[in-house]
C-alpha cells in the first residue's frame, strides 16, 4: 500500500510518466489505444524509472472534444486494473467525478484534475471522501471548451502579471477544494503550463517564479512536456519544425532545473531522459544546501 503522507511530502523531485489513452493527444494520440499496448507502455515507462504514471483518456489541447463518459470509464479503469497488480502509483487525469471515484476504488492514489476543482463540483468531494492525494492545477479555458468552443480561446490576459495572477487565481481554486472537505496534507498544485498559457512570455516566468508556489507550503508539480512554448523556444534559434527528440531534450533540460529548485513533479513524456536529468538536478540541490 502506497504511503500517500511520504508521497505527498517526498524529499526529492519525482518522475510522472504520461500515459494518454486518447486518440487526439498532441504528441502520442492514438498510440495507446489498445489495451494492452497502454498497459505495456505504462510498464515499460515504471522499469525506466517513473515514481508515478498519470493516466489520462481525454485529451486536453486546443480544439480537443470531450469523449463520452462511458469511454473515458472504459479506458481508465482498463489501465488501472492492469496497472495496479504490477505495483503502479497511478495518477488519474480526469474532470469527472465518476471517472475518478471508479479509479479511486480500483485502487489508484491521486487525482490530477485540470480544471482544478471547477469542471465537475463533485469531483472534490469524491477526493475528500477517499484517502488519496489531489493536484488542483490553473487553467482559465476549459469551461468554454467543455461547450464545444476552442478552450484555446483568448485566455492569456494577465493583468497582474502572469505569475500574481496565476498564484492567487490557483489559491482560490485551493480554497474551494478545502472547502469541499480536501485536506491540505492530500492537496498537490500546479500552475497550469501550456493552460491559457500559448507563450513563452507566460509559462517562463511560471518556471522562474517556482518559489512562489513553494511558498504557499503545498507541493508543486510541473507539466513542461513538448508544450508549444518548447517549440516556440527552439524557434527563436532558428530550429523551426523540431523533431520530437529536440523537445524532449528541452523538457528534460526544464526537468533538471524544476528539480533544482524544488519540484514535488515533473510530469514527461519521456522518462527516460527526464529521470537522468531530474537525477541531476535533486543532486544540484543537495550539495547546493550544503
Amino acid at each position: 500500500m502506497t504511503d500517500l503522507h511520504k508521497l505527498h511530502d517526498a524529499q526529492h523531485t519525482l518522475v510522472m510518466g504520461v500515459l494518454n489513452i486518447t486518440e487526439d493527444s498532441f504528441s502520442d494520440g492514438g498510440l495507446w489505444l489498445d489495451p494492452a499496448k497502454a498497459a505495456q507502455h505504462g510498464r515499460d515507462m515504471m522499469a525506466a524509472g517513473a515514481d508515478i504514471i498519470d493516466i489520462g483518456a481525454e485529451s486536453t489541447r486546443p480544439g480537443a472534444k470531450r469523449v463520452s463518459e462511458e469511454d473515458e470509464l472504459k479506458r481508465i479503469t482498463g489501465a488501472v486494473s492492469a496497472l495496479i497488480p504490477a505495483g503502479a502509483v497511478l495518477s488519474i487525469d480526469t474532470t469527472r467525478a465518476s471517472v475518478a471515484c471508479a479509479a479511486l476504488e480500483g485502487g489508484a492514489q491521486i487525482i490530477n484534475d485540470v480544471s482544478g476543482g471547477t469542471l465537475d463540483r463533485e469531483l472534490p468531494h469524491v477526493v475528500a471522501d477517499h484517502d488519496c492525494l489531489y493536484i488542483v492545477q490553473h487553467w482559465r479555458g476549459w469551461l468554454a471548451g467543455s461547450k464545444g468552443v476552442n478552450p484555446d480561446q483568448d485566455t492569456s490576459v494577465y493583468e497582474h502579471g502572469v505569475l500574481t495572477d496565476v498564484h492567487d487565481e490557483l489559491m482560490r481554486q485551493v480554497d474551494d477544494v478545502l472547502a469541499a472537505g480536501v485536506k491540505p496534507e492530500r492537496i498537490i498544485i500546479d500552475p497550469g503550463l501550456g493552460f491559457s498559457k500559448p507563450g513563452i512570455e507566460h509559462n517562463l516566468p511560471l518556471l522562474a517564479g517556482l518559489e512562489t508556489f513553494r511558498a504557499t507550503g503545498y507541493p508543486v508539480l510541473i507539466g513542461q512536456s513538448r508544450k508549444r512554448f518548447i517549440s516556440a523556444m527552439l524557434a527563436e534559434d532558428g530550429i523551426d519544425e523540431p523533431t520530437m527528440a529536440q523537445r524532449d531534450d528541452v523538457t528534460a533540460a526544464l526537468s533538471a532545473l524544476s528539480a533544482e529548485h524544488g519540484a514535488w513533479a515533473v510530469r514527461v513524456h519521456d522518462v527516460t531522459k527526464s529521470r537522468a536529468a531530474v537525477i541531476a538536478g535533486n543532486t544540484w540541490r543537495q550539495y547546493s544546501a550544503r
